[in-house]
């Protein structure tokens, strides 16, 4: 009798561990498309609340912004993107971290300088706080242009 109350609570501490990584891979993938669609709109207020204080965001040509900056440049247009389009994107949760992948082609038109476009393999570092999965780090580096 112990042995099978025993795995029936195994089994059910498993069976809930699991419901809670998929939860979390869904929770931090709604996390990531409301960051594209913020970055893309410019809008302060959603960019602020979708990252941490400590953010680094590096660029694919090396520059490193804090999260001040971060924001600044999306809202005054200086790094504008007219579209985003996030492919392949995989998450790996590891405790109240999770590592998203992904490729990013994005049509922009930053400030002063003409409509370009942008081909970016990503990896994006979100860390679970008491308000949900923030933004605490990011790294882009060039990828093929997509066709």
């Amino acid at each position: 009798m112990i042995k099978k109350l025993l795995l029936t609570f195994s089994f059910l501490a498993v069976s809930m561990l699991l419901a809670q990584k998929n939860n979390d891979q869904q929770t931090v993938d709604e996390a990531s498309e409301k960051l594209r669609l913020a970055m893309i709109s410019g809008d302060k207020t959603v960019l602020e609340s979708l990252i941490l204080p400590e953010l680094t965001y590096g660029h694919s040509g090396g520059h490193i912004d804090d999260a001040k900056e971060f924001v600044e440049k999306l809202v005054s247009k200086k790094s504008n993107f007219l579209t985003i389009e996030n492919t392949n994107q995989s998450i790996q949760i590891v405790d109240k971290t999770a590592i998203v992948r992904n490729h990013l082609f994005a049509q922009t038109h930053d400030f002063g300088k003409e409509q370009g476009e942008v081909s970016l393999d990503i990896l994006y570092v979100w860390q679970k706080t008491k308000n949900g999965w923030k933004l605490l780090a990011r790294q882009a580096v060039k990828a093929e242009k997509k066709k």
